[in-house]
């Protein structure tokens, strides 16, 4: 999906229309969780601290989420690709891989299975989407970031060993900021760069990663679209309005976001048994501290015990603007690894 949430928010409220507008955060305090195409215009991007993305742009307007009708606008996505494929891989709530080779509508052009897809959720929601079309997932995800906002990108098979030389190595899905910049200091700017080194090369520098980034600069990817893709940790945090100094405040803070992660992990039927705790300070360093337990469990009482625990440890002379708690190793996971349950007697 294109911008989102904060598509969504200009959808439903005519007067965004044309506006620069940030999800999530406010002026002063939070986090940016979407913004605008015409906010990203002045270099305001998701995950930027709301206090940069007001500099860069001073007229931008700030709007809460609304995560239940994001939700239910996926949902009604979602149910689209179902008439075309079972095959549905969901990376979050705007993007999902989908197998088509075979389809439900016996189409034999990929191409043209996209755009009905676009041109349906268009007529369904008022929303715009854009695709990438490829023959694996790697291909497909850099693909569909090419031609947004409203369009797709086919990347037919013989066009695809001279596509990645070409591609810079920060559009490389799966290579991170920082990751980028270490291979940028070593004079590795494009996958026609990346190809120079063998794979023993890249796993001695990157570990198992550095055979993945072997595969993908020359286009291999066999991944597949997975349907029942296990989810691996379930969280929740927030950003204050004004730093917690005192703690009772973070621990009364601390409460109530384990009481949501619990809340989460029963609707989801979640158990997990590693809690971490994500805090950031007033000056935006960002620390976190986990601890695993011997069971499963979504308990909000057990979670926060441990996520209070933890934050004990952090230096009582720095305040907090931002509180996070995720619970991982869930249960789910568990099985999926053929792994033995603990059963509660």
């Amino acid at each position: 999906m294109d911008a989102f949430f904060a598509s969504v928010e200009q959808r439903d409220n005519p007067d965004l229309r044309g506006k620069p507008v940030a999800v999530g955060g406010s002026r002063e305090r939070g986090v940016v969780a979407a913004a605008s195409y015409e906010a990203r215009v002045f270099g305001v991007k998701s995950a930027m601290p709301s206090s940069i993305a007001a500099r860069r742009c001073p007229n931008l307007i700030f709007v809460p989420p609304r995560f239940e009708v994001y939700r239910e606008v996926s949902q009604k996505i979602r149910a689209i690709f179902y008439a075309y494929t079972d095959l549905i891989e969901p990376l979050s709530l705007d993007e999902a891989f989908l197998d088509v080779t075979q389809n439900k509508r016996q189409m034999t052009s990929a191409t043209d299975i996209a755009r009905e897809i676009r041109q349906r959720i268009f007529d369904e929601t008022g929303l715009t989407a854009s695709a990438g079309i490829s023959v694996n997932k790697f291909i497909a995800k850099v693909a569909s970031d090419i031609n947004k906002p409203n369009g797709q990108k086919l990347i037919h098979p013989t066009q695809i060993d001279a596509f990645t030389a070409n591609l810079e190595i920060k559009r490389f899905f799966g290579i991170g900021k920082v990751t980028a910049g270490r291979l940028n200091d070593m004079g590795i700017h494009t996958g026609a760069d990346l190809r120079k080194y063998t794979r023993p090369e890249l796993v001695q520098m990157f570990g198992k990663s550095g055979s993945y980034y072997y595969h993908i600069c020359r286009g291999l990817d066999d991944r597949p679209v997975r349907p029942d893709r296990i989810r691996k940790s379930v969280g929740a945090e927030r950003t204050y309005s004004e730093d917690l100094s005192e703690l009772d405040d973070q621990q009364t803070a601390m409460r109530r976001i384990a009481e949501e992660v619990s809340k989460r992990m029963k609707q989801g039927e979640h158990r997990g048994k590693t809690i971490t705790v994500k805090l950031r300070y007033s000056d935006f360093t960002t620390h976190t501290r986990s601890r695993s337990l011997d069971h499963f469990t979504d308990l909000e009482a057990e979670i926060y015990a441990i996520a209070a625990d933890l934050l004990e440890g952090h230096p009582r002379e720095q305040a907090l603007r931002l509180l996070g708690i995720s619970v991982s190793k869930l249960d789910t996971e568990s099985r999926s690894e053929g792994g033995q349950l603990t059963l509660d007697f």
